[in-house]
């Protein structure tokens, strides 16, 4: 027998369903995704962790789940929230329904809520905190405790799995180059298609300062999603300037991308409702190109098409057609370049993954130099 559920968020409207996955009460920060396919790679996206996410596809769970389907595998975020989930599920793939996978890693949800209302409520609104509740909850003690509960801080976060040890990722091949990695999606695809290309992976812990960098031996710097605290971040901010001093190359990634941008002056600004979805068109400003690009953030780096605020060193690469803000940078005469969404393409389109040839490319240039080569 189906129990009766709530979302309520912080503005008071409620919005009823029933309960789904886990039983209990989950707060977060209510956000949606336009996907409408890849639930399990959003369930655990440290992009996501601590939300509670919206799906807007009205179907969700059709496919079931299966064992490696998330990176990490378990899942981050803080409830999810459905219109419809159906009873049974068909892939070749599948080891339980979402349902199964849901009560079994303790995430809470709701089925059966207007989520297209919901996404543009949350459109009008801006950011909301919210809870999933049963729906015999005490509705005014749900509102306080929502609205005690912090909001971002300027930069988006990612709050997933953070290895204090740090850890390699074997190329496929022979090896041809050391990249050293802050990543904190833990198994990101990222490493996979820089392993792929011949590179060593060195993911090292988040705390590490820039002279412990400085004193590896590597070939470039990649830097994914991350840093929880400011402290960190302006360890970040220093690796990232005393890694480019060195003529080494840096590539940035969702979180890196901001980090990139602040380590040479420039800023961040909110985007008032996020940006979130596996279909979001970027156009490559180089040629005109338009590459349909997999995100998930709520901050953009300063600036447009033209340049990029505080930041004279660098310039503008990509830009998003929806809304025209900066999705991509690069330094005018250094090795270092980001984009704010996931070329990793996990779940997602492949049309960004020649970012990670371009990496490979600038090592290889500066490793013909160094070897003496023509």
């Amino acid at each position: 027998m189906s129990e009766a559920a709530i979302l309520i968020v912080e503005d008071g409207r409620v919005f009823a369903g029933e309960a789904y996955g886990a039983r209990g009460t989950a707060l977060g920060e209510v956000a949606f995704s336009a996907s409408m396919t890849g639930y399990q790679e959003v369930l655990t996206d440290p992009s996501y962790a601590g939300r509670i996410v919206t799906m807007t596809y009205p179907l969700i769970g059709n496919y079931g789940t299966h064992a490696d389907g998330g990176e990490p595998p378990r899942p981050l975020v803080s409830g999810l929230v459905l219109y419809e989930a159906p009873p049974l599920h068909s892939s070749w793939r599948a080891t339980e329904s979402l349902e199964s996978y849901l009560e079994r890693t303790g995430v809470i949800a709701i089925t059966g809520v207007d989520q297209r209302a919901l996404a543009l409520h949350i459109r009008s609104s801006g950011p909301l905190r919210g809870a999933i509740a049963p729906a015999d909850a005490n509705r005014d003690q749900l509102l306080e405790v929502i609205r005690s509960q912090p909001r971002a801080d300027g930069l988006d976060s990612g709050k997933g799995e953070v290895r204090a040890e740090e850890y390699t990722v074997a190329p496929l091949g022979p090896r041809q180059f050391r990249v050293l990695a802050f990543d904190y999606d833990a198994a990101s695809p990222s490493l996979g298609l820089l392993a792929e290309r011949g590179c060593e992976v060195t993911v090292l812990p988040s705390g590490t300062p820039a002279d412990a960098v400085l004193a590896r031996e590597f070939d470039g710097l990649f830097v994914s999603s991350g840093p929880r605290d400011e402290q960190t971040v302006d360890q970040m901010l220093r690796t990232i300037r005393s890694v480019s001093d060195l003529d080494k190359p840096v590539f940035g990634v969702g979180l890196g991308h901001q980090l990139i941008a602040r380590a040479f002056g420039g800023s961040t600004r909110e985007v008032f409702f996020g940006h979130r979805g596996w279909n979001h068109p970027v156009r490559r400003l180089s040629d005109g190109a338009v590459e349909i690009t997999a995100q998930n953030h709520d901050y953009a780096v300063a600036g447009d098409e033209s340049s990029v605020t505080g930041a004279p060193e660098l310039r503008t690469t990509h830009v998003n057609l929806d809304d025209q803000t900066v999705e991509g940078v690069e330094h005018v005469s250094r090795p270092v370049f980001s984009v704010q969404y996931h070329p990793q393409s996990g779940a997602g389109p492949h049309d960004s993954c020649y970012l990670f040839d371009r990496m490979i490319r600038e090592m290889d240039a500066r490793k013909a130099v160094g070897s003496g080569a023509a």
